[in-house]
């Protein structure tokens, strides 16, 4: 079986940021499914704790044979692989996967949560799932990626960020 309509919000603000998502696009097409969609890439001030690199972001939408906590797992695999280290909340980091939706499931356990529980205060998150998806409805609040995101009061920059103007070149 194939869960369809998924999406997960990529960010990352150390090292060769530009690298490390390329890089998690690759391992997600080989070990978790396939990539049906990309958003553009946005370059956003750090969320949270504002005391560190502003992050690169990216929507994709995938197709996998994996249910949501089985996608989690395969998810903090590739963060280790790409050198992730857990060590404070919304702390800098090589690479982060968010499932933002799971189809229409609604999951809420100690280890998953879907929809995302902050993805409608995040305009990281809103742009770039807005570009790929805008009619998608969240299963929670029945509104549209775009409604969300005109009713999103977050006013963090996201800007876009070109890939041609490689990591540390002037």
């Amino acid at each position: 079986m194939l869960y369809k309509n998924i999406f997960l919000l990529l960010g990352s603000n150390l090292g060769d940021r530009l690298s490390c998502l390329s890089l998690c696009l690759e391992l997600i097409e080989e070990h978790v499914g396939t990539i049906i969609k990309k958003s553009s890439i946005y370059e956003t001030t750090a969320w949270g704790r504002t005391d560190q690199p502003d992050f690169l972001n990216q929507a994709i939408e995938i197709e996998t044979p994996f249910p949501p906590t089985e996608l989690l797992s395969a998810c903090q695999n590739i963060e280790k692989k790409i050198g992730r280290q857990r060590e404070e909340k919304w702390g800098a980091r090589t690479i982060d996967i968010d499932i933002i939706y799971f189809g229409d499931k609604i999951i809420h356990s100690n280890e998953l949560t879907i929809p995302h529980p902050r993805m409608t205060e995040r305009k990281f998150v809103l742009i770039p799932l807005t570009q790929i998806s805008p009619s998608f409805v969240h299963p929670i609040l029945k509104k549209t990626s775009e409604e969300l995101l005109k009713q999103c009061r977050d006013e963090l920059l996201v800007k876009y960020f070109s890939p041609q103007r490689r990591e540390g070149a002037k």
